[in-house]
């Protein structure tokens, strides 16, 4: 979930579309402090960004691009019916050989792409989101700084660890919605998160103290939680550090900057790692409300688990299958 919480009253019709992959397919990328931005490269010679954010915007297939991006890059555009709405849509992409984004089929209208009026954020065109990446295996090989769509008969490989992944599903098993619930344990008991490799941080100089990696504009990847559960982990643990105003993006919480709050240590998928800071987000931002996205969650959320954890790991996420496989490289352990 990215810097601003944009279009996700369109996220809610299932990402039906695929992109069938017969050979593994690296996309081009750049990786800043935490984040993917794929950079594909039009037959007009413009470069989109686009942040690659599991929590992010979409639609059936289509990813999200603002409309000033798109007359930058002379994208031409038209309205596509959907449901009741009438939207906005890119109706071409031509891509340079070797140099585009796997491409979807059976989107809405044979649109590649959403045309929205917000602002991305995180200084991007858009984001390959909820909408676009599910149907597919996509391995996120931070220590490598390349992503991946992977093909259809993926397997894992020896010493990778799986867990699933919770997905909103209809009464005959079929997904109907992009969004990812993943389960870590803190202190020994569950904690549900969202898998969001799109978290976005923004330190002030107190929350440097947690020593993640940012951009010269100081922008970076976290994990978020919920007030409740920051406040029941500090009256719990009194000796975990908690920063006061140590972050400033998005809406402040109690009028000031969010709160940082550092667990120890963190398993997720049979891994422990530690110390991870996660940054306090008010509890609305995570309660379900009829037409918010949280109602396209398959259960109760209370934060999001970010790239500051997978940064440790090579992640392959298989939606078809609704499980994620992780690989540790550096600073992670077996469980015990």
């Amino acid at each position: 979930m990215a810097r601003h919480t944009v279009f996700f009253g369109m996220m809610l019709a299932v990402a039906s579309a695929t992109a069938n992959a017969q050979q593994r397919v690296e996309v081009p990328t750049t990786y800043e402090a935490g984040h993917f931005y794929a950079t594909p490269t039009l037959a007009n010679g413009q470069v989109l960004r686009l942040v690659v954010d599991t929590g992010g915007g979409g639609s059936a297939g289509w990813f999200v691009i603002s409309g000033s991006a798109a007359a930058r890059a002379g994208l031409p555009s038209r309205q596509c019916k959907l449901d009741d709405a009438s939207l906005n849509v890119v109706t071409t992409l031509d891509y340079r050989e070797g140099q585009g984004l796997p491409v979807r089929t059976g989107t809405p209208c044979d649109a590649p792409a959403l045309v929205i009026s917000g602002d991305p954020g995180d200084h991007a065109d858009g984001q390959l989101g909820s909408g676009y990446l599910p149907g597919s295996i996509w391995t996120f090989d931070y220590p490598g700084r390349k992503l991946w769509l992977e093909p259809n008969d993926w397997k894992p490989v020896t010493g990778t660890h799986r867990t699933p992944l919770g997905i909103l599903r209809d009464d005959k098993g079929a997904p109907q919605s992009g969004f990812l619930r993943i389960t870590a344990h803190v202190d020994g008991k569950p904690i549900e998160l969202l898998l969001d490799t799109g978290a976005t941080a923004h330190p002030t100089d107190a929350g440097k103290v947690a020593g993640a990696e940012v951009t010269a504009s100081d922008i970076g990847v976290t994990s978020y939680i919920t007030t409740s559960q920051l406040d029941r982990w500090h009256r719990q643990h009194p000796a975990w550090r908690v920063v006061n105003d140590g972050d400033d993006l998005g809406s402040p919480v109690h009028g000031k900057g969010s709160r940082l709050i550092e667990v120890p240590h963190l398993v997720v998928a049979g891994w422990e790692l530690g110390p991870v800071w996660f940054t306090e987000r008010p509890d609305a931002n995570f309660t379900a409300r009829p037409g918010n996205w949280l109602s396209a969650m398959d259960g109760p959320i209370t934060g999001a688990l970010g790239a500051n954890v997978y940064r440790h790991f090579r992640m392959t996420i298989d939606y078809p299958h609704g499980a994620a496989y992780l690989a540790c490289v550096t600073g992670c352990r077996p469980a015990s």
